[in-house]
C-alpha cells in the first residue's frame, strides 16, 4: 500500500469513528441513557457489536461532561471449545474492571430445544436473566447491550411477520421486574459501519457456535430482505427506524393504545374549521362554478 492509499484509509477510518461516536453520543443524550455516577455494565459476548460498544463507551467516558464507570461483563455459557482466555486477556489489556460469569446455559438449551430447532429464543432469555441478576450483585445502574439500528428494525419485522405484533427493541428499557434499566447505545449505528470498525480495530472476535450456522433462521431471512431493500433504495432502513420514533397511535388500529370506541366528535372545532374555510374562499377571486357539488355525487 502506497502512502496516498494509506492516508486515504486513515481519513476514511477517522470519519467512520467520528460518525459512530456521534451516533452513540446522540442516542445517549436523546434517551438519557447514562447519568451522573452511573455504573454501566457493558455486556460483552465476543461479537463485533459488543466489542465496538465497549470501545466507544470507554472513549466517550474520557470526554463526557459527567462521571460514570464502565464495567465489562461476559457470560461464559460453557459452549464446547469456547476460548476462555481471549476476553480476560483483552479486558486486562484495557485496564478496566471486568467479570466473567460462569453459567452453563449451553446444556440447558441443548436439553430443552429439539435438534434442528432455533435455540436463540431460549438462549437469549437465559442469558438475560443471568445478566440481570448479576447487575444487582455488582451495583450496576445500567445494563448496556450491543444491539444496533439494523437489529432493531429486523426485530420489528420479525414480530410483525411471525408474531402479529408491532414491536421492536427500544433504545432504553426498564426490565419487567422494574429493577434494571437496559440501554442500547448503538441504536443509531448501522451494522455495515460496525463491521468496518471491527475490522480496522482487529477485535478478538469469538463466533457464537451454540446454534451452528442456522442459515434458515427467520432473522436471516429478514436481514437479507432489508439488505436488498437498502441496495435498491439507499436510506430505506434508516427511514424505517425513524418511523419507529415517529408513531401516530390514532392512525393505527390498537384499541388499547387509542380509544377508538369512545371517540368523541368535536363539533365546535368543526364549526370553526368550516367558518375559516368559508372566509378563505370568499376572500379570494375563485370561480364557484369550478367546485363540485358533492351532495349530488
Amino acid at each position: 500500500m502506497n502512502q496516498t492509499d494509506n492516508r486515504k484509509e486513515v481519513l476514511e477510518f477517522n470519519k467512520l469513528q467520528k460518525r459512530l461516536r456521534r451516533n452513540v453520543g446522540n442516542a445517549i443524550i436523546d434517551y438519557n441513557m447514562i447519568e451522573e455516577n452511573d455504573v454501566v455494565m457493558a455486556c460483552i459476548s465476543g461479537g463485533k457489536d459488543s466489542f465496538a460498544m465497549l470501545d466507544i463507551l470507554l472513549n466517550l467516558k474520557k470526554a463526557a461532561p459527567i462521571n460514570f464507570d464502565v464495567v465489562a461483563v461476559n457470560l461464559d455459557q460453557k459452549q464446547p471449545g469456547f476460548p476462555e482466555h481471549i476476553l480476560p486477556e483483552y479486558f486486562s489489556s484495557l485496564n478496566i474492571p471486568y467479570y466473567i460469569v460462569d453459567k452453563d446455559t449451553y446444556s440447558v438449551v441443548r436439553e430443552k430445544v429439539e435438534e434442528g430447532k432455533t435455540t436463540c429464543g431460549l438462549c437469549s432469555r437465559l442469558r438475560r436473566g443471568t445478566l440481570y441478576s448479576f447487575a444487582d450483585k455488582i451495583g450496576a445502574t445500567k445494563i448496556a447491550l450491543g444491539h444496533h439500528l439494523d437489529d432493531i428494525v429486523e426485530t420489528m419485522f420479525l414480530n410483525m411477520f411471525h408474531g402479529s405484533r408491532l414491536k421492536a427493541m427500544p433504545p432504553k428499557l426498564r426490565s419487567d421486574d422494574g429493577r434494571n434499566v437496559v440501554i442500547r447505545p448503538l441504536s443509531y449505528c448501522r451494522e455495515k459501519d460496525l463491521i468496518k470498525y471491527a475490522e480496522h480495530k482487529a477485535f478478538p472476535i469469538i463466533p457464537c457456535n451454540l446454534c451452528g450456522s442456522q442459515e434458515n433462521l427467520q432473522r436471516q431471512s429478514i436481514k437479507a430482505m432489508l439488505i436488498d431493500w437498502d441496495k435498491k433504495t439507499p436510506g430505506r432502513v434508516d427511514a424505517i427506524f425513524k418511523s419507529i420514533q415517529n408513531i401516530s397511535p390514532s392512525q393505527l388500529a390498537d384499541k388499547n393504545l387509542f380509544d377508538f370506541v369512545n371517540l368523541p366528535l368535536d363539533r365546535e372545532g368543526e364549526k370553526a374549521e368550516y367558518a375559516f374555510t368559508e372566509a378563505t374562499v370568499s376572500s379570494t377571486n375563485i370561480d364557484e362554478s369550478l367546485f363540485i357539488d358533492v351532495t349530488n355525487v
